[in-house]
């Protein structure tokens, strides 16, 4: 699987532990950083990562801020994006079942690095149910398609 990842200053340590998972369990990574300490933008690591998911470039992205609130708000605004923040294997599982979900945002804040892989293992390993989540989803994608994304 195409997996990009970002994150700001404060979920470096997490983003380095999951290309290292992701690495080692033999997908295609794709790091768009950030590589250090310093104190960087969000939304400039969020929209890399989204708009290769958005466009099929990427399989599915993964994004870490402090929070996850920032990266999540800025993923979102890109089309056909779908990302939640989750803080542990079960939402990773329910977000991917029923929201069909293809960006994980992980707060750095609630997340220790070990606990990536497991998080990881359940967000890329859980299909989409489809059923009654479909029509949910389909409700979403038409009010997009029906409202001015500027006003």
């Amino acid at each position: 699987m195409k997996v990009g990842l970002g994150s700001d200053h404060r979920g470096r340590e997490q983003k380095d532990a999951a290309v290292r998972w992701l690495t080692e369990h033999g997908h295609e990574v794709t790091d768009f950083g950030t590589n250090g300490d310093a104190s960087v933008d969000y939304p400039d690591f969020a929209f890399p990562v989204a708009e290769g998911v958005g466009s099929g470039a990427l399989d599915r992205g993964v994004l870490v801020c402090d929070t996850g609130i920032g990266m999540a708000i800025a993923a979102n605004k890109v089309e056909n994006v779908r990302a939640a923040v989750v803080d542990g294997p079960e939402l990773a599982r329910v977000t991917r079942t029923h929201n069909n979900t293809n960006v994980l945002v992980l707060a750095a804040v609630r997340t220790a690095p070990d606990a990536v892989g497991p998080i990881l293992e359940a967000f890329l390993l859980s299909p989409y149910e489809g059923g009654r989540h479909d029509r949910r989803l389909d409700k979403i994608h038409q009010y997009e398609l029906t409202h001015d994304k500027e006003g």
